[in-house]
């Protein structure tokens, strides 16, 4: 029975509560994460490894006056609880109920709304510089992993916060995923003597004293400084940091609540940017996900005592099939290389790397310089594949548009994860891809209805001397029998109909396919058409089918706004047929399951024949 969870006022208790008593709310906490999440699924080993920062941070600070912005989001279980929000975790990520990322229309302590990496410190940044323009007083704290650190925007913010000199906290999250943690004893005791009052003041005393000496006074301060950014060159990860102007503190242990307490304090107490350097271990707690942090990240419901998904997939998912696929080709094609943003597993590239490992490249949390970097590997003759997530990939439009499309390079863009994704909501549904792909010159954009569809678009995609884009869902892929030659601009029927005409894209071709059953049993006789090329289009056949039938619908996957549906109107504006465009509205879609969502826009099966019915 919980002692704590249930029966405190958080996060009020926490600052009358003593370090044994917070010693067994991480305990409490652990139990509850672990088995809240093993029946909705959701992300846990980071939740698991950042339990004593979260009860450090908010004991600290007087949340929510004092700001804490966390990086990712996904890292924030633990956050919610102790901000009042433990009764949520029954409906976690499902449709309705409480979302897996901070909130800000949720609660006041969640500030932004953040799902991806990299955005904690300039955020932060932006926040501190506000209050001292308005001449508040409160504390701001960005917390960010050491992954999130791989990505440019953190050192752009890291950059410009050593410069402005504001008090401002920000605390790293190393959990040994990317950076090499330094944990010696030498340069644990730096950094606490360093971040001292008692130091800052004699180092104030003594500058001052030589400084009077003549002559020898500043040389002597010169070698002071240079004997001691030696010692720290060689002990301290964090010379970078302060390189840059910020304070360094660390590696503190961050497990230990009682020295990240007193860290944080010394901390508030430093002028100017300060950078904490704790290190945690992922999943800690719970020996399945400590095992493998990385299954555990995000993870279905589970069975606690062997760590086992309880629902299996019925079939090979989209992005399993195209890291086989791809696999398969570089046998036979030296020229092919694979390009990853941090997610080979989850984009399936894990055959690949064990096969061609010298021809996988992890760019990191970086897609805007792993797209470039693959204009620089097609400009020398090679063939890349980069596979990123819809969502993420929006990161990097400029370098899309500006150093592939515009140099009009062979960069074969595999775009995980398009359309709604499920549950993890808002910023992790891919559905603007279609929308900024489309406009830019030079580029295809293909969508495979299953997964035999996908190989044949990634055959043909190597076949083409500029870029191209295949975008596909997040899941298991459809078998779908009938299969299609690709090609540019050529479009495909799959059923045959006389008063009506479905053009469907992707993921939509199976519920359009089903919607076409489901009309046919009530009397109506629809043709499906799957557009597999977005662009170019199938102009000659739309124009002949906007003088064949009355109705013509579109259905995608994929924002309204700028969607395919919206050019097939134009270009049969002159036709008498009425055109009916499916898709995502123009707002930022919830989280819910797939199947969930489509119903609830009108996107399953049922809500397209209701819409035919009622337009004929």
């Amino acid at each position: 029975m919980s002692k704590y969870l249930f029966n405190l006022n958080f996060p009020e208790d926490l600052r009358n509560m003593d370090y044994d008593e917070l010693e067994l709310l991480s305990y409490e906490l652990r139990d509850f994460l672990v088995d809240s999440v093993a029946k909705t699924g959701g992300h846990l080993a980071s939740n698991l490894g950042i339990v004593e920062l979260a009860i450090a941070l908010h004991r600290s600070f007087n949340t929510p006056e004092d700001k804490i912005i966390w990086d990712v989001g996904h890292q924030t279980y633990v956050h919610k609880i102790l901000t009042g929000r433990i009764d949520g975790f029954k409906n976690l990520r499902k449709l309705g109920g409480m979302s897996g990322f901070p909130k800000s229309a949720d609660s006041e302590y969640d500030l932004f709304d953040t799902g991806h990496s990299s955005t904690s410190i300039s955020l932060g940044l932006g926040l501190a510089a506000a209050r001292d323009l308005k001449n508040e007083d409160y504390k701001v704290v960005s917390v960010i992993g050491d992954g999130a650190m791989t990505g440019g925007l953190a050192y752009e913010a890291l950059n410009n916060a050593g410069s402005m000199n504001t008090n401002f906290i920000v605390l790293l999250n190393d959990n040994g995923m990317s950076i090499s943690p330094n944990t010696g004893g030498l340069s644990s005791s730096l950094g606490r003597i360093t971040s001292t009052d008692k130091y800052m003041h004699m180092k104030t005393q003594v500058k001052k004293g030589f400084s009077k000496v003549p002559m020898i006074g500043e040389s002597v301060i010169s070698g002071i400084h240079n004997a001691k950014e030696n010692i720290k060159y060689a002990v301290i990860d964090g010379i970078l940091f302060e390189e840059l102007g910020f304070k360094y503190i660390g590696p503190v242990d961050g497990h230990d609540i009682k020295e990240m307490c007193q860290t944080l304090e010394r901390a508030k107490a430093i002028q100017g940017p300060v950078l904490i350097h704790a290190v945690t271990k992922k999943g800690k707690g719970y020996s399945k996900a400590e095992e493998n942090p990385d299954v555990f990240h995000g993870i279905g419901p589970f069975d606690v005592e062997t760590g086992e998904v309880l629902k299996k997939s019925s079939g090979p998912s989209w992005s399993s099939i195209f890291g086989c696929k791809l696999t398969e080709m570089a046998k036979t094609d030296e020229r092919i290389v694979a390009v990853s943003a941090a997610m080979i597993d989850g984009v399936g590239l894990e055959k690949f790397q064990e096969a061609y490992p010298d021809r996988l490249f992890d760019v990191g949390i970086a897609e805007e310089h792993g797209v470039t970097f693959s204009a620089g590997l097609a400009k020398a003759g090679l063939r890349p594949f980069v596979a990123i997530y819809s969502s993420f990939l929006q990161r990097a439009y400029d370098q899309i548009a500006e150093d592939v499309c515009l140099q009009n390079l062979p960069v074969v863009f595999c775009i995980d994860r398009a359309g709604v994704v499920g549950a993890d909501g808002e910023t992790h549904h891919g559905n603007f891809d279609i929308s900024y792909l489309k406009s830019l010159p030079n580029m295809t954009v293909l969508a495979p209805k299953d997964g035999a569809e996908l190989k044949k678009m990634m055959e043909f995609a190597l076949t083409l001397d500029g870029p191209c884009a295949i975008r596909y869902p997040r899941g298991t892929a459809p078998v779908l029998k009938k299969e299609n030659e690709i090609a540019p601009g050529k479009s495909y029927q799959l059923r045959r109909g006389t008063e009506a005409e479905i053009w469907a894209a992707g993921s939509m071709v199976s519920q359009a396919l089903k919607a076409a059953d489901i009309l046919k049993k009530d009397g109506v006789s629809v043709s499906v058409i799957n557009i597999a090329s977005l662009k170019p289009l199938d102009e000659k056949k739309l124009k002949a089918s906007g003088d064949k039938y009355p109705l013509i619908l579109t259905v995608e996957d994929g924002a309204l706004a700028g969607g395919i549906g919206e050019t097939i109107k134009a270009l049969l504006a002159e036709t008498s047929a009425k055109v009916i465009n499916l898709g995502w509205p123009d707002k930022f879609i919830e989280h819910g399951t797939q199947d969930e969502l489509y119903a609830k826009y009108n996107l399953d099966a049922e809500s397209i024949a209701e819409t035919v019915k009622k337009n004929l």
